[in-house]
């Protein structure tokens, strides 16, 4: 985007329409009514599927919410980011950041780039050997934790944070679930993962690796020894090609290949490989296909199906020899419309994967020996109605070697066949607790596969669901806006600013009414952000210059050299740059210290508060026997924050 001047106005060409009267009536210059702040949720918080307090981190990153006794804003922020989620070093990196869609900065000119200020939060805390606050104190109950993926993990992490001990049966070698075993090492390091995934364990979590819970410990057993369930085992059983033939020993699922490349059996490829499916898998399956590459000759036990689906593995030395994989994406919609990342459709493209879409696939081709040797499929067109004709007697075949099926997961319920529903995967209610039995929760991908901080998501909310079984309570309910909130009265109390004890023999006359000045409440303060998310219309857009994005630098791989590859994509930010994307946050909903407000009264009767009574959402005040209810301060505010209420 060219760097233009821009002129952004509250109302638009055309506009006809007056605002409410009611709302904004103002006689002569004055109303009945005084400013009041109003604070609500940001969009990109609300679009973040764990709930971060973006907007709190970012605003400590650009130094309006100062650290106290010394210590580096670096570690404030990370503090106030793992509250929500205990990985921001991978989340930085691989999330594909549902908060910058959301971001209000787009009215403007581009999203924050939320996810990179987050990479160079989580990278820090790794190189300065970042510790979580110790585990809350011991309230004597143990929760099992079937699944050591990102949503058993995250739950580990939040039940110790409450003071319950945890146990983690995993089935597999490692911890990481499909951040080690799903997404690619070059897009998660290792030593990232392994830094992050410790740091949990460090809490006090007792973990069983090749432990299935169902075979080698039965479900009875786990009840007997703990006091509450958490299955997070995610949905690591891809479902076969729904189509005949699509059984065939070369047709394999995405999550498997990804698996058998990530634990190093799989060093190459034969022959063309179809990936069926457009979504996030679908990307890293061909990704790694381009990575890995082909191989010409090889034996039988080396075929790519037998290392995927068994438990050989190819000869390092055999590696060598690859060269540059045939590899297509078949998607039946136009690719337009595929569910994947945008970017990482972009990369498959330029690193030399063929897309052909609008290909429903209708058969696999089967040899004599069973295995497939090409996809039958045929053209489809769609309407706008999104309704699929396809193109009877257009059908062809597309020859290949394997094909990887990209459309579809599932969890394994060997052994626990009683918790799974008609879909292959787990049901919860909306606290996340399973309607099997009555002191099991659930989390992740075995509900619905989706993003990585979904599962956290799920973990955060299954916890307090846990933590209130454990006490024998009810639920709590859920707000309507469910994401880790700013907390005006927890802010002042960490700057030792809390209101004082109410004591009600001091108060003049027994009465609290018009107390304004009294130091035991937080006074014209709304806390509207538990149902409400502020749009950008209620922003004051004029306010804000535009600013670019300040980009990762990221290593373009074309064709030519993706064979062989594995190289980090993305290089974070450096600290500079960090604070100066931290900078283009607008602080939706909440003050961000511009001093509109003061400038623009015609009365002067808004003053900022004296420096050591300073806190985030504490900058200002209003004088209101001078006040004349102008609606100025609110008419400038960037960040929607003032809103006029009093005096009704």
């Amino acid at each position: 985007m060219n760097e233009i001047a821009l002129t952004y106005l509250r109302y638009k060409d055309g506009d006809d329409g007056h605002v409410p009267w009611m709302e904004h009536q103002v006689t002569a210059g004055e109303s009945y009514r005084c400013p009041t702040y109003v604070h609500r949720t940001p969009p990109c918080q609300s679009n973040c599927p764990s709930g971060h307090d973006v907007r709190g981190w970012l605003n400590i990153v650009r130094g309006l919410d100062k650290p106290k006794g010394g210590m580096p804003w670096q570690e404030y922020a990370f503090e106030r980011m793992v509250e929500a989620n205990p990985f921001p070093a991978i989340m930085g990196r691989v999330c594909p950041a549902p908060c910058q869609d959301g971001c209000n900065r787009n009215e403007v000119d581009e999203h924050v780039g939320i996810n990179s200020v987050e990479q160079f939060i989580g990278d820090w805390a790794l190189e300065h050997n970042l510790k979580f606050a110790p585990a809350g104190p011991d309230t004597g109950k143990k929760v099992a934790i079937i699944g050591g993926g990102p949503a058993g993990l995250a739950a580990a992490y939040f039940l110790r944070r409450k003071g319950h001990a945890c146990t983690i049966f995993e089935e597999y070698s490692g911890l990481g679930g499909m951040m080690l075993f799903g997404i690619p090492g070059y897009r998660t390091p290792r030593d990232v993962l392994e830094g992050e995934v410790r740091r949990i364990i460090d809490l006090g979590v007792e973990v069983k690796l090749n432990t299935r819970v169902g075979t080698d410990i039965s479900i009875d057993r786990i009840e007997k020894d703990f006091d509450a369930v958490f299955w997070g085992i995610g949905a690591q059983s891809g479902k076969a090609l729904p189509v005949p033939g699509g059984d065939a020993a070369n047709c394999v699922s995405g999550v498997s290949f990804l698996r058998a490349y990530n634990e190093g059996r799989l060093q190459g490829l034969t022959g063309r490989v179809l990936v069926v499916g457009a979504g996030d898998t679908a990307m890293d399956v061909a990704a790694v296909a381009r990575r890995i590459g082909h191989i010409t000759h090889v034996a039988d036990k080396d075929r790519p199906e037998n290392v995927i689906l068994g438990d050989t593995a190819h000869d390092v030395a055999m590696a060598a020899k690859r060269q540059g994989a045939d590899v297509w994406i078949v998607y039946r919609r136009p690719i337009s419309r595929a569910p994947a990342t945008k970017h990482e459709l972009e990369s498959v493209i330029r690193e030399g994967v063929e897309i052909h879409d609008g290909l429903a696939p209708k058969e696999v081709v089967r040899a004599d020996d069973g295995r497939a040797t090409a996809l039958r499929v045929v053209p489809v067109v769609w309407d706008d109605a999104g309704k699929v004709t396809e193109k009877e007697g257009e059908e062809f075949d597309i020859e290949c070697d394997l094909i990887v099926g990209a459309t579809g997961q599932a969890g394994d319920f060997t052994g626990i066949e009683e918790f799974a529903n008609d879909w292959g995967l787990m049901d919860a209610d909306k606290f996340y607790r399973s309607p099997v039995r009555e002191n099991h929760f659930v989390g992740g991908d075995v509900i619905k596969p989706h993003l990585l901080t979904t599962a956290i998501g799920h973990a955060s909310i299954a916890v307090d669901g846990i933590d209130h079984y454990l006490s024998n309570q009810e639920p709590a309910k859920r707000p309507a806006v469910d994401v880790h909130h700013f907390n005006l009265l927890e802010e002042l109390r960490v700057h030792d600013l809390e209101p004082k004890k109410f004591d009600p023999e001091k108060l003049e006359d027994g009465n609290t009414w018009g107390s304004d000045i009294a130091d035991f409440a937080i006074h014209n303060f709304e806390d509207r952000s538990f149902r409400e998310i502020i749009a950008s219309d209620q922003l004051f857009l004029g306010h804000f210059e535009y600013e670019g994005l300040h980009r990762r630098q990221e290593f373009l791989i074309d064709s030519s050299e993706v064979l062989n590859n594995f190289r980090e994509r993305f290089t974070g930010l450096s600290e500079e740059d960090v604070i100066k994307e931290a900078d283009r946050c607008m602080s939706c909903g909440i003050c961000f210290e511009c001093d509109n407000c003061i400038i623009y009264c015609p009365q002067v009767a808004v003053f900022r508060v004296k420096k050591d009574k300073h806190a985030v959402g504490r900058y200002v005040y209003t004088e209101y026997d001078k006040c004349v209810g102008c609606h100025i301060c609110m008419d400038v505010c960037p960040t929607g924050y003032i809103q006029m209420g009093l005096g009704e």
